[in-house]
């Protein structure tokens, strides 16, 4: 086999059983992200330990719901690829200012009215795509994994803002996972090379139990069901709100638009309009979805696309499934808590992969594309830009909120940048 082959193309069916396995490889990856948010919100609003396990829950059955959406379709919703998707980082300072005056009811309320937002964009998008030649898309695919990179080094570190943020014993341990399944993924033959991530991290969570890195206390204390009620928390509008979280929304469109074109590119599909279109429509109903729910928006996750390049599986089919658990473990608060206490250097060792690997793949499509003058200046001030504000998020302190928002992530800034010069630079004639 090539090593560019797939070994489950999105259309392929692997037998149950390594379904599962793949279908929850892609879960671990993606969960600390999922959790992330609404407990960064909680925890800045000062929600009670029963407020904020009710908003994780939500957010995880929220995404579930939505994954399956994304990767199933429904009708005009759903791009068809396997797509995972979550709540975003995007979505965190509009839902701290309007839940520190509206409370939880504002910030759903919001969620729900301004998702609106998305699912109009998402129409435009046909007659946007023909402005990403493949000198957009990989350097978009290239930009999402090197700005996710800081994150898999914050793991590998501990977990930013961890008071042992650095020691020895998380570096060793992230090192240790990340030779282990680097070695698994290159040596190991079918199953152990396929879900190389997977068994990398049970392995890591292993080590760490007699290391005392992991607490299993929130798992005791989680609640065994959570049903996620419909406006549990009412409903609060005022424009300004909703206004808001538009910004965010606009950011979350563009960077579905580039995860879309990624998964593509692992996929070695081609990503048509119509599919990038309903990929971002079904980022604005499974936001509407989640905010009823009582979580926040939704968006899709880069964090996976390493997984297809790493596994060489594709499969929509796998994704479906993954989603289908996700809400389940919504609804069983004690197994997403024994996911949650994963020890984040754990993360880290898998994640340098993964999102070195997203970054790769980004460059693998610019080596097809001739790079004159020209295009080496788009790709340099997009790269420049995306990773500078993502390694400085402070240098936009002084913007308009709006502004602040659409640029913040490093992403969406890159990808602007990479657009607009684009069309400004024109080719010159030979």
């Amino acid at each position: 086999m090539g090593q560019d082959t797939l070994i489950y193309g999105i259309e392929d069916q692997p037998p149950l059983g390594i379904s599962f396995i793949l279908a929850f490889q892609h879960i671990l990856a993606a969960f600390a992200g999922i959790v992330a948010v609404p407990l960064v919100v909680c925890s800045a609003l000062g929600l009670s330990v029963e407020q904020t396990s009710m908003m994780v829950s939500a957010t995880i059955f929220a995404s579930g719901i939505t994954t399956v959406l994304q990767s199933k379709g429904l009708g005009p919703i759903g791009s068809r690829v396997s797509g995972m998707m979550g709540t975003d980082f995007t979505f965190v300072n509009p839902s701290i200012s309007v839940g520190a005056k509206f409370g939880v009811a504002g910030i759903v309320t919001a969620t729900i009215t301004a998702s609106f937002a998305e699912i109009i964009l998402s129409r435009f998008i046909k007659p946007l795509m023909r402005f990403f030649p493949p000198l957009i898309t990989g350097t978009v695919v290239s930009l999402i994994g090197i700005t996710l990179l800081p994150v898999s080094i914050d793991w590998a570190a501990g977990g930013f803002g961890a008071p042992d943020y650095g020691s020895t014993k998380n570096l060793t341990v992230a090192f240790i996972i990340m030779a282990f399944t680097l070695a698994l993924s290159h040596f190991g033959k079918g199953m152990f090379s396929t879900a190389s991530v997977f068994i990398g991290m049970i392995f890591g969570y292993l080590v760490c139990i007699p290391l005392g890195m992991v607490d299993l206390a929130s798992v005791a204390n989680a609640p065994w069901i959570a049903i996620p009620n419909v406006l549990h928390y009412g409903l609060k509008f005022d424009l300004a709100s909703t206004l808001a979280f538009v910004p965010a929304y606009v950011v979350s469109t563009i960077g579905t638009v580039g995860i879309m074109m990624a998964i593509g590119e692992a996929s070695h599909e081609k990503i048509s309009s119509e599919r990038a279109a309903a990929g971002v429509l079904c980022d604005g109903v499974g936001s509407m979805i989640s905010g009823l729910f009582g979580g926040g928006p939704n968006t899709a996750f880069s964090q996976n696309v390493g997984l297809i390049t790493l596994t060489k599986v594709a499969s929509r089919k796998v994704m479906i499934l993954a989603g289908i658990l996700l809400t389940l473990l919504g609804v069983f608060p004690k197994l997403s808590a024994l996911i949650a206490v994963m020890p984040q250097p754990v993360l880290g060792g898998v994640g340098v992969i993964m999102f070195g690997l997203v970054a790769a793949q980004g460059l693998k499509t610019l080596s097809q594309v001739h790079l004159g003058d020209r295009e080496l200046l788009i790709i340099s001030v997009a790269f420049a830009l995306g990773i500078g504000v993502t390694v400085r998020p402070e240098v936009l302190k002084g913007l308009p909120t709006a502004l602040q928002m659409i640029l913040s992530s490093g992403i969406s800034t890159g990808t602007l940048a990479a657009l607009i010069l684009n069309v400004l630079l024109v080719e010159r004639r030979k």
